[in-house]
Parts: C-alpha cells; sequence; structure tokens
C-alpha cells in the first residue's frame, strides 16, 4: 500500500507535536512536510526534543507549492481564525485538509461570528465533515474536509449521543460540567497558566459563554432530531493533559442502572475507541490514548453520565490521524495504538 504522505501545518504546539510522533509510527503514512508561521527554519527536534532522533525535518514557512508537490493529507493544526485563511488553497491543490481549528465546525455562520470572528470562507463550510468518527464514519470516508471536533465537545457528545439518540432525557435539560488539563488552553504563555497561580488550583472560567456550547447543541440536536439545550461549564485543573465531563440530565423514561449501561453498550458496540466501563473512568487511564472511556449512571432520578479523554489525543491529534485514516481508505486505528 502506497503511503500517505502528510504535511503538518502549524507544527510548533502540542497538537503539531503530537501529531508529528503518531505519524511516526504509523505503518501507511509518512510525515514529509512540517511548517510554522516563522520566517525561518528550525530543526522539528530543537523545537520539540522529544523528536531527537526520531524526525530529521525542519519546521519551515509554509510554502503551498511545497505543499502540493510533497504531501496527500494537510493536517492543519493552525489556531481559530487563522487555519480559514489557509484551507481554501490547501483544498485548490488537492490535498485532503482535518482542520484543528473550530473554523469549519459550525454550520451557522452567524453563530461562528458571534463566538469568534467573521468567517472569510464561507463557500466550505458546508463542505466540511464534523470529524467525530463515531456518528459520521460513512459521510468521512468522501470527505476531503474534515472538521476536527472540540476537546470539550468530543467528551460532552459522546456521553449524550446515546440517550439523545434513544430520546432517554429531556434535551432542554442538560448540564455538562468539564475540567480540562493545562495544555487545553495551548502553547501561549498567560498569567492564568503561570506555576504559581495554576498549581494546586482549578478554577471555572467562562460561566455560561463559552464558544464550546454552541458546537455541543449543534451536534446534539442532529442526533436529537430536535432542540437541545446544553449548559456547559469548563473548569481547567492543575495537571497537564485529559479531560473528564460530568453529564447530567433527566430522564424522560424509567431507566435501571442495567437497561441504562446496555443502552450505551448497544450504541458504541464495536467502535474502537469508546469503552463503556463498570465504574467512573479516571484521566490517568486515557492520558496518551485514543481512547474515550465512558460510565453512565442512574441515581436519584436523574442520569449522569461521566466521560474521559486526553484533550490532546483523542480531543485533537489522535481524532485527526483517525479522521486521516478513514479518508484515505486505512484501518482508522492505524498509529493509534
Amino acid at each position: 500500500m502506497k503511503k500517505v504522505r502528510a504535511a503538518v501545518i502549524g507544527a510548533t504546539g502540542y497538537t503539531g507535536r503530537d501529531t508529528i510522533e503518531m505519524l511516526l509510527s504509523h505503518r501507511f503514512a509518512e510525515v514529509t512536510y512540517l511548517t510554522a508561521s516563522s520566517d525561518e527554519s528550525v530543526p522539528a527536534s530543537v523545537m520539540h526534543p522529544r523528536l531527537t532522533g526520531r524526525c530529521g525535518l525542519d519546521i519551515e514557512p509554509l510554502n503551498f507549492d511545497k505543499l502540493a508537490d510533497t504531501a496527500d493529507a494537510a493536517l492543519c493544526c493552525l489556531p481559530h481564525k487563522v487555519s480559514m485563511s489557509f484551507v481554501p488553497r490547501m483544498l485548490e491543490k488537492g490535498l485532503k485538509v482535518v482542520d484543528f481549528s473550530a473554523d469549519y465546525r459550525i454550520k451557522d455562520v452567524e453563530v461562528y461570528e458571534q463566538h469568534y470572528a467573521p468567517h472569510t470562507d464561507r463557500e466550505n463550510i458546508s463542505r466540511a465533515v464534523y470529524g467525530l468518527p463515531e456518528l459520521f464514519r460513512s459521510e468521512l470516508a468522501s470527505a476531503d474536509l474534515a472538521a476536527n471536533p472540540g476537546c470539550f465537545p468530543t467528551g460532552a457528545i459522546l456521553g449524550l449521543a446515546p440517550l439523545l439518540k434513544a430520546q432517554a432525557v429531556d434535551p432542554e435539560d442538560i448540564c455538562v460540567n468539564a475540567v480540562s488539563g493545562a495544555t487545553g488552553a495551548g502553547k501561549k504563555p498567560s498569567p492564568g497558566l503561570h506555576f504559581p497561580n495554576h498549581n494546586e488550583n482549578i478554577r471555572p472560567y467562562k460561566i455560561g459563554s463559552h464558544r464550546h456550547m454552541p458546537e455541543i447543541e449543534q451536534i446534539c440536536e442532529g442526533v436529537a432530531g430536535s432542540g437541545v439545550n446544553v449548559l456547559f461549564q469548563p473548569h481547567i485543573g492543575s495537571f497537564d493533559r485529559g479531560i473528564i465531563s460530568s453529564i447530567y440530565t433527566r430522564p424522560s423514561k424509567d431507566l435501571s442502572q442495567e437497561e441504562l449501561k446496555r443502552l450505551f453498550e448497544d450504541f458504541y458496540e464495536g467502535e474502537p475507541f469508546v469503552q463503556v466501563l463498570d465504574s467512573p473512568p479516571e484521566v490517568k487511564n486515557v492520558a496518551k490514548t485514543n481512547y474515550c472511556h465512558i460510565y453512565p449512571a442512574a441515581v436519584k432520578g436523574r442520569i449522569a453520565v461521566f466521560a474521559a479523554i486526553d484533550n490532546l489525543v483523542k480531543g485533537a491529534s489522535g481524532q485527526a490521524i483517525q479522521n486521516m485514516n478513514i479518508m484515505f481508505g486505512i484501518d482508522e486505528k492505524e498509529g493509534l495504538l
């Protein structure tokens, strides 16, 4: 099988580094081009010392002609509001693109612009397939643009989808309380992530206004076939990586603990990266993996669902590799086990 030539666009951040590492262990893909916004090239092993002796490529300024000559896939690890300036030219060059930003996730342009910025590539929004394989695998197989989900939405949607599909809960009464590690804020330093401020600390932020909320609601509404109202409240904790999502909702029909667990097991039967547990998940057990661990519980007249992922893997780079695999007809587990 001919190897997929993969470029990592925006290779200097955490997701860029993790994407490179996964591609290095991929049997049917190879890293052929690394880029960043800098005007000068720097060896990948200098930017990411973990890659010393493993990757001899430089991280270079982006050249679209070189990109087209050296790559079949572009894994675009650029920030929100920046990615949409580059993705159209990648598509014009004939590449398949997995975009890590929010620029192609939200179908309603007005909603996107309310939370991010004016959108400059509206024509490609409808072209993008939301990159959650558990829900959109068949569409991804023929896509040339995948909108990689946000890290918080990944855990929240996977925790809610079986319930909404079965119409087992009130779609207007959903609360998602989630805690992310510090890498979820990106590589750029900030006062809140300064070690004395962040260490041994946890804090909520963006109360009722986080920009992942409309993304969660959009996908959940598609699953439910009706309007969905989600109160999403993020927190940031003093650990490096991972997200634990605690989801609370009201059942619309009686479900025992056994029936609830069976509902989730049936929904995710055959899914390689979702595991339904018999006890609550822990972040450490999914760290540096592409797995989502889920535990649903029927308790005190409510349904609580707990979902754990690694925000940099299933919440970003690993899911992107999974999407790339599906788009190129490769076993989606390749490079991820």
